[in-house]
């Protein structure tokens, strides 16, 4: 980000941790994310980053933050993610957010088959819901993954 700039800036997508703070402080060649809380109108979580970027926003309850992520996806139904040890907020959060990929537990890209469940696959999706694609069909299937066991306490 820069200065008053609404939305991201183009020279930091793709680049690593260091490079995307290099601007406005030093970081170690190691920087591998960043964690940044701020309020839920900030392009840090209103517009797609592509880079190392994790914003956090504190909201008072679980279905709170459930409706923030639903609207800040915006109906797009690509991926989203949970980490939880309660069952009941992993479904509710599924069955609200509607995407093509939830992963639960693990990193998104466990949603593409990436040490999480079913073959490697790739997306194609967009605005219509368009998902993961194989060499046998073009449609739009949805892949929900749990990685890892839990106790529910």
């Amino acid at each position: 980000m820069h200065g008053e700039q609404r939305n991201p800036s183009k020279e930091y997508v793709g680049k690593n941790a260091t490079s995307s703070c290099a601007s406005s402080a030093s970081a170690d060649d190691d920087l591998r994310l960043i964690v940044v809380e701020t309020d839920r109108n900030h392009p840090l979580v209103t517009h797609e980053q592509m880079m190392p970027v994790l914003p956090v926003v504190r909201v008072p309850s679980f279905e709170e933050a459930v409706d923030l992520a639903v609207e800040v996806e915006g109906g797009l139904h690509h991926t989203a993610s949970i980490h939880s040890a309660n069952i009941h907020h992993m479904s509710d959060y599924g069955k609200a957010i509607g995407t093509t990929i939830f992963v639960k537990n693990a990193p998104n890209y466990a949603g593409i088959g990436y040490g999480g469940e079913g073959p490697t696959s790739f997306t194609i999706a967009g605005a219509t819901g368009e998902g993961l694609t194989t060499a046998r069909v073009f449609v739009r299937r949805r892949r929900c993954t749990l990685v890892g066991a839990f106790s529910l306490v």
